[in-house]
């Protein structure tokens, strides 16, 4: 059956046969395929002619097709689709991976014919693709010890294997805690401001469990945001804040302390090993970025400006708590409460007033007419396409000449098996191996309101955003036309994969896209002019807070990532040392931003969380690009296309943003949107 799964695309489209294998396929499936990959080295390392692209770089490239493809199927299941079964694989498969990863990186005959070709590549002639995957390769081979000794490579090995083991635990941690908690609501009264389609969520979880007299609010997203914006009870609220914040940091099995120290210490060696003083170094040598303290300078430069304003604000929500007899000062479980009824004083705008107009599938229809009428793109469905779970959309997408050139999965809601958040991911890459296209299958995956027995899903316009912003980086795989797999789709930097998913966001405010799709679920009435302005005047709404906010996440990722010592405090304390610049609330005992912090500790932005605020300058500068020239300006769109979505990684990244926008970027544009300036 194990072959089965090194053929997986095998249905509709070259989709994936889901219904073809089993769980129990996997193990030896991957035993097979790294055998199969590591033939294929050595068909590389035995050829006796002079090493050069097209007998040494060339197939290098296109080694391990298979374990490429069955690892993306598996981790993109262990993430959307898991069990406790799947998480133990994943934990005895991870380290095969890994072992795999780095007897090929470590080698001394390969690396040695992958140096030759590199050396002589001047006198070869390639294009300019070509070129900068070869120097890609060589760079990699480098950067992940090629030039070590041997006790140095085993040692190196050591680490990468302990790693992949705990960051793999550090997720499974962060999802077991999260939903091992629980919040059972018995009388009607303490669900007092929370609107009544949230109240009709929360009884339909409970009757899910077998008790159809309660209601249940859970650490998901679209159970706990609402919770916290809306519920009078301050003590229901306070409970879920601290559930939500201590996530992996209780005293239980799940916790997440040590595990996150020894992640942290061991990406310092690793990175001292490889010749770096600290893992961002190691990492920012691959980014647009480039050095830390370029990140810092960027931070600099944004705190400067947003955290007197935000003080400002949140002295504004606390004016209005001290109105309504709230508390003073307001604590973190206040702040979304009394922000979200400031917001409704100051533009009569709130969830409830826009979530009928933004129902699931209508959104879904106006990312794909925005798609359609900036690069004239076209999805449809397909029921004969399989899918790993029943919730999930299947589409075929066709470009501007009826090609088919994708296969897109849309996943919305959430499920126990599914970690929280949204996320853009790939079945499989676009490449043109002799010539020939393979066509991409793309994914997204959200955890958007389930609808009820009574109302479709509605969005908020948080969620909307959201929906665009992971569509942004589907249209980065779903474009894609570049030669090398590696270098196809977002296979970009770090802090540039972020740009198109970030500019994809600006369409949800602009009157043009929203009248393609926001209308009333009920009577399909267009949204009207008066909402669509007020959701223009309030898109700064506490931008200065969120700026602040998202440049303390990214201080903390770098405390834990820009030093040469792990650090030997307690990871509270630590916290608030490093927090105490950007920290606008009382300090509460018992929670960790760092113990649940995913994204830099198992879901590749260590070092990198800055990214967000670095797209957003990119983002900014684009789409003002746009704004000053028509939102759906064909010609931008196409050069956006031609010189970005497509391209990948083809080239350096800020090369291709200036064949784009034919300058650099200014941080000017981003100050302006949100107000700042």
């Amino acid at each position: 059956m194990s072959n089965q799964l090194l053929n997986i695309y095998s249905g509709p489209l070259g989709s994936i046969e889901f219904s073809k294998f089993s769980i129990d396929d996997f193990k030896p499936a991957f035993l097979e395929a790294i055998a199969i990959a590591k033939v294929e080295i050595d068909t590389i390392k035995t050829n006796e002619s002079p090493a050069n692209f097209s007998n040494t770089i060339r197939p290098y490239e296109r080694a391990g097709s298979q374990l490429s493809a069955l690892s993306s199927l598996f981790f993109n299941l262990n993430s959307a689709e898991t069990s406790d079964e799947m998480q133990a694989l994943a934990q005895e498969i991870s380290p095969l991976l890994t072992a795999y990863s780095s007897e090929i990186q470590l080698d001394e005959v390969l690396f040695a014919r992958i140096k030759e070709a590199y050396d002589q590549s001047s006198s070869e002639e390639l294009d300019t693709e070509s070129r900068y995957l070869m120097a890609q390769i060589y760079r990699g081979f480098v950067r992940n010890g090629a030039n070590l000794n041997k006790e140095d490579k085993a040692e190196l090995t050591r680490i990468q294997s302990k790693l992949a083991q705990l960051t793999l635990k550090f997720s499974e941690n962060v999802l077991k805690d999260s939903n091992g908690f629980e919040l059972w609501i018995e009388r009607e009264d303490e669900l007092d401001g929370l609107p009544e389609s949230e109240k009709e969520a929360a009884q339909q979880m409970a009757v899910g469990k077998g008790k159809p007299d309660s209601w249940l609010i859970t650490l998901d997203f679209p159970s706990y945001i609402p919770f916290m914006k809306y519920a009078t009870s301050r003590v229901l609220r306070e409970k879920l804040f601290r559930a939500f914040g201590s996530r992996a940091f209780n005293d239980n099995d799940y916790n997440n302390s040590l595990i996150l120290k020894e992640i942290s210490a061991l990406r310092i060696k690793k990175a001292q090993l490889l010749g770096y003083s600290t893992h961002a170094n190691y990492v920012l040598e691959e980014r647009m970025a480039k050095d830390p303290k370029n990140v810092i300078e960027l931070w600099d430069e944004l705190l400067l400006i947003a955290l007197p304003k935000a003080k400002d604000e949140l002295e504004e929500v606390q004016v209005l708590a001290n109105k309504l007899g709230g508390p003073n000062p307001l604590q973190r479980w206040d702040f979304s409460f009394y922000a979200e009824k400031l917001k409704d004083e100051k533009y009569a705008l709130n969830d409830e007033l826009l979530k009928p107009y933004f129902k699931l599938e209508n959104v879904i229809e106006g990312a794909f007419k925005t798609a359609e009428k900036l690069f004239q793109l076209r999805f449809e469905a397909r029921n004969d396409i399989e899918k790993y779970h029943e919730e999930v959309r299947t589409y075929e997408v066709f470009n501007r000449n009826n090609e088919s050139i994708a296969v897109f999965y849309a996943d919305f809601f959430p499920r126990p098996g599914k970690r929280n958040g949204a996320w853009m991911t790939s079945y499989r890459g676009q490449n043109k191996n002799d010539g020939i296209r393979q066509n991409p299958i793309v994914s997204i995956v959200c955890n958007f309101t389930k609808p009820t027995a009574t109302k479709p899903s509605l969005l908020t316009f948080g969620e909307v955003t959201t929906l665009f912003h992971e569509f942004g980086h589907a249209l980065h795989g779903l474009l894609a036309d570049g030669t090398y797999q590696s270098l196809s789709g977002t296979s970009v930097f770090w802090d540039f994969v972020e740009l198109p998913s970030q500019l994809m966001e600006n369409w949800c405010y602009e009157p043009e896209c929203l009248a393609l799709f926001a209308k009333h679920f009920e009577t399909n009435e267009i949204i009207p002019v008066e909402l669509i302005d007020k959701i223009k005047a309030s898109m700064n709404f506490l931008s200065a807070y969120q700026t602040v906010r998202q440049v303390s996440l990214g201080q903390l990722d770098m405390a834990w990532h820009n030093v040469n010592i792990p650090t030997d405090s307690a990871i509270e304390s630590f916290e608030d040392e490093i927090g105490k610049q950007t920290d606008l609330f009382p300090a509460v005992k018992g929670i960790s931003t760092s113990a649940a912090f995913s994204h830099i500790f198992s879901g590749g932005y260590s070092a990198g969380y800055y990214s967000y605020k670095w797209a957003e300058v990119l983002e900014a500068d684009a789409f003002e690009y746009f704004k000053e020239n028509g939102v759906f300006n064909t010609e931008i769109a196409k050069s956006y296309c031609d010189n970005i979505l497509s391209k990948g990684g083809s080239s350096d990244p800020m090369e291709l943003y200036i064949a784009f926008r034919g300058k650099k970027p200014s941080t000017a544009p981003l100050l302006r949107k949100s107000g700042l300036l």
